[in-house]
């Protein structure tokens, strides 16, 4: 009979083996899973999932993508935890860790793993006549428990050698249903933005961003487009949940940490960040005011690994504008490093912070297969191409 320690030391073995090919392969385990969706859209010929809805004809400007508040959060409409159990390494004899957060806190940590409260998604149309989009709340690891479970069970199984992994073989996936519906997950979506720097002559240059997996929990590894972080609030309190239901706050945010390494921002005391007093914040709201800068809503999609959701933005800032504000842009942040190219050609994190041209051949080469990109970086990387005449005109 097998040594129950024993048993607990081989399968926290294997947990850690499944989790480090999730983050070797995920470009391959992102392209093999969205075979499992092959009668749902997908956003620009990428494996981001898709609906009717969730694309609109043309860029929205952000203000006109109202945001709805529901109150008090429905529970999921499954009950997804005992599907889970055999993704979950034991943590004694006997005893399996609760959640697939847990297991990470304990077996696999990044540097970055605070559980938040963040706002789920509960509903979305981008189409005209009132495009808008409905959330209540959730704390990180419910979210992160579900999608790392989901991409656990799809890769023990891949790497199992199966000729292919069908919706049959996965019981956590397939109790979940349609990634795109959220009546029975907790979807916390990420607010993505593609930068684009505005020269006078109108050409362009995007910033690209390679995520740490020393640091982040996901997608680490990978590039995205940036800045990109979960939709939530500058602080765990209620007041702060209403009064940070803003994509436009979420991305200063966001812009003020990942280009300029700066500290997140604190809120005041009763949890309501001043946004008026933040010169950072001012300063951008300035170059909205000027024309100096636009925003913009391009769609939503769901990456058919982990589930994630991601909100696609763009925010296009004038040459002028954008060296002033970001004279200080760093190389390296909190997540990972900027990406630029050497003089072969070839991809590098590890030189001067830089812009990568934006052109049919650059957006080409970051969105094809084979590229470790996220697949709504690729997705946000080529609808802005479609649209270029609208975003840069």
């Amino acid at each position: 009979m097998s040594d129950p320690q024993w048993l607990v030391t081989e399968t926290t073995k294997r947990w850690r083996e499944v989790r480090g090919l999730m983050t070797r392969s995920r470009q391959e385990l992102s392209h093999a899973a969205a075979g499992l969706y092959p009668d749902l859209p997908r956003v620009a010929g990428t494996d981001l999932l898709t609906r009717p809805g969730w694309l609109p004809p043309a860029p929205l400007p952000l203000d006109d993508v109202r945001l709805e508040w529901s109150g008090d959060p429905p529970p999921p409409g499954a009950d997804l935890a005992p599907l889970a159990s055999h993704v979950l390494p034991w943590r004694a004899p006997g005893e399996r860790f609760g959640t697939y957060a847990q297991a990470i806190a304990a077996l696999d940590p990044p540097a970055l793993f605070e559980n938040r409260v963040c706002y789920r998604m509960l509903d979305a149309n981008l189409v005209a006549p009132r495009p808008g989009m409905t959330f209540s709340s959730a704390w990180f690891f419910e979210g992160l428990s579900v999608g790392h479970a989901v991409a656990h069970e799809y890769t023990s199984r891949w790497e199992g050698g199966a000729a292919q992994v069908t919706l049959s073989d996965l019981p956590l996936r397939r109790a979940i249903g349609d990634p795109r519906v959220f009546s029975r997950r907790p979807a916390l979506p990420a607010v993505i933005t593609l930068t684009l720097r505005r020269a006078r002559s109108g050409q362009a240059s995007f910033l690209l961003h390679w995520r740490d997996p020393a640091k982040v929990v996901h997608a680490g590894g990978a590039y995205q487009v940036m800045p990109a972080g979960v939709f939530q609030p500058a602080a765990d309190v209620p007041a702060a949940l209403r009064h940070d239901l803003s994509l436009w706050r979420a991305m200063v945010r966001e812009f003020s940490e990942e280009l300029l390494g700066s500290p997140e921002v604190l809120a005041d005391g009763d949890g309501r960040l001043d946004y008026e007093r933040w010169p950072f914040s001012r300063r951008m709201s300035s170059g909205l005011a000027s024309g100096a800068l636009t925003v913009w809503c391009l769609g939503i999609g769901v990456d058919p690994f982990t589930l994630a959701t991601d909100i696609l933005t763009v925010a296009v800032i004038d040459a002028d504008f954008f060296d002033d504000v970001f004279a200080d842009l760093v190389s390296e942040n909190a997540e990972g490093r900027l990406v630029s190219e050497n003089a072969d050609g070839q991809l590098v994190s590890d030189g001067p912070a830089a812009g990568l041209p934006f052109t049919q051949e650059s957006v080409g080469r970051f969105s094809r297969a084979g590229v470790p990109i996220q697949a709504a970086g690729a997705a946000l990387l080529r609808l802005a191409w479609r649209h270029r005449r609208k975003l840069l005109g």
